[in-house]
């Protein structure tokens, strides 16, 4: 799987999100810039991210997402 096609599938899932993934085709990484993370828990905020690429791990075309970071714009300054 691409990185591009990760980031449009979490863009998707989390229109007005600023979203960069770097990864080896099998394992990636995300750092996730979105306003529907406000007033949302650390937790809340990695479930949402994987909420849009589940279908992805379900079928192990991606086998693995680490969230590296999940911010408001506010927080991202």
């Amino acid at each position: 799987m691409e990185t591009s096609a990760i980031e449009e599938l979490i863009k998707a899932g989390l229109p007005e999100a600023q979203v960069t993934v770097s990864g080896d085709g099998r394992h990636f990484e995300a750092a996730v810039v979105s306003p529907a993370f406000e007033g949302k828990s650390l937790i809340q905020r990695h479930r949402m991210v994987l909420a849009t690429v589940q279908a992805q791990i379900a079928s192990d075309e991606l086998h693995a997402l680490s969230i590296t970071s999940a911010k408001t714009p506010a927080e991202a300054g």
